[in-house]
């Protein structure tokens, strides 16, 4: 079976010029805080996967179905409401660092936090390598 067409697939679109974009100064602070986050804790350049989405990472999934694709491995989105955190393919076994981790709410493969200061981000830091260390032992996580 061919790859699936994803509607989120990587771009070229800066993410330096992502970031001045972001609207509110808070959230832009926020986002680029997490950046300089997400770039310590994956070791990975940032790369923009649709429109409003940061990227560390890719992996490519084929279900047992044929389904198959790419997509990013952990990532976020400094979106109005809140900060989306991408860890896939989920949060199945992580219960002991959310418990720690503060104010968030769950998703999927989504973590929702209102701002920054809501969490540790030292525990968030532990999160995402424990995400990227899970998906890689079901799919091999590459840098882009």
């Amino acid at each position: 079976m061919s790859r699936s067409q994803n509607k989120t697939v990587p771009t070229d679109q800066s993410v330096e010029d992502f970031l001045n974009s972001v609207q509110s100064e808070r959230r832009a602070e926020e986002a680029r805080a997490l950046d300089e986050l997400f770039r310590a804790a994956t070791g990975f350049d940032p790369v923009m996967w649709g429109p409003s989405m940061i990227g560390y990472g890719r992996y490519h999934y084929r279900y047992a179905s044929g389904r198959e694709g790419d997509f990013l491995a952990t990532g976020f989105s400094p979106r109005k409401s809140s900060l989306v955190i991408y860890i896939m393919p989920g949060y199945a076994d992580f219960g002991g660092i959310l418990a720690r981790l503060g104010k968030h709410k769950l998703g999927k493969s989504c973590l929702y936090v209102n701002k920054l200061a809501d969490i540790d981000v030292q525990v968030l830091s532990e999160l995402i390598r424990a995400g990227l260390t899970d998906l890689g032992r079901i799919w091999p996580v590459e840098p882009r």
